[in-house]
């Protein structure tokens, strides 16, 4: 009597997450971007579900802690600034023109508002979040410099002269909601861009201001002791 013989069972393929399973990431990630814009960054996990029509388990599932609700915020920002302005680049060929692109971008974004909550609290050496700020440092110095180059941008300003500006300009004023905000946001950060155009009007105090620059400056009093922060 012959033995009967057993198919080998096919390798599993891997499992995608489900479309609705990826509407609700989104959902708790656009709604913890209002709230921590709205409140700040200490605003309750259960108030994010809530206003992104989830449960809690829901969010707990997508995000363990507040730390990695928070990076990935910040992330989506950054990721999103970063493609506006590389979309821009591609349709148009005008450094320029991406650049304006990238700054308007931030400010819907509300960046400003954000990245005070990278604080002494927050990994801001995640590699999640080291790759999405080197992808847009990269991608700002690319479009800087191919601006000088084309004669658009004044030669005497750097990606940190940059990036102060657009997060100062674009964040509402402490303690208030500001509704007005929007109304004016987007003319004075234009006004700021006339500001970059070659030729220049006038002589700015100081060298150009470079990443390495604000963080050199910017660190939180414990960073700057040793064994912290970067070298």
């Amino acid at each position: 009597m012959q033995a009967a013989t057993t198919a080998n069972p096919e390798p599993r393929k891997a499992t995608r997450p489900r479309a609705d399973a990826l509407r609700n990431r989104e959902r708790i990630v656009t709604a913890a971007r209002e709230m921590f814009v709205e409140h700040g960054p200490d605003v309750p996990l259960d108030e994010i579900a809530r206003r992104a029509g989830v449960g809690n388990a829901t969010l707990y599932r997508n995000f363990p802690d507040r730390d990695a609700l928070v990076r990935e915020v910040v992330c989506s920002v950054m990721d999103r600034t970063a493609l506006a302005a590389e979309r821009a680049l591609t349709e148009t060929g005008d450094a320029f023109e991406a650049l304006s692109t990238f700054v308007h971008t931030a400010a819907d974004e509300r960046i400003g508002a954000l990245c005070p909550m990278v604080s002494s609290t927050f990994d801001r050496n995640h590699p999640d979040l080291e790759a999405s700020r080197e992808r847009v440092e990269h991608l700002v110095q690319e479009v800087m410099d191919r601006a000088a180059e084309a004669g658009r941008l004044r030669p005497d300003v750097g990606v940190g002269d940059l990036m102060v500006a657009v997060a100062q300009l674009s964040r509402p004023p402490a303690g208030t909601g500001c509704p007005s905000h929007d109304r004016y946001v987007h003319r004075h950060l234009q006004l700021f861009l006339d500001g970059l155009r070659a030729p220049a009007r006038s002589v700015l105090p100081g060298a150009a201001i470079t990443m390495e620059d604000l963080r050199g400056e910017c660190q939180a009093p414990h960073d700057r002791t040793p064994g912290h922060g970067r070298p």
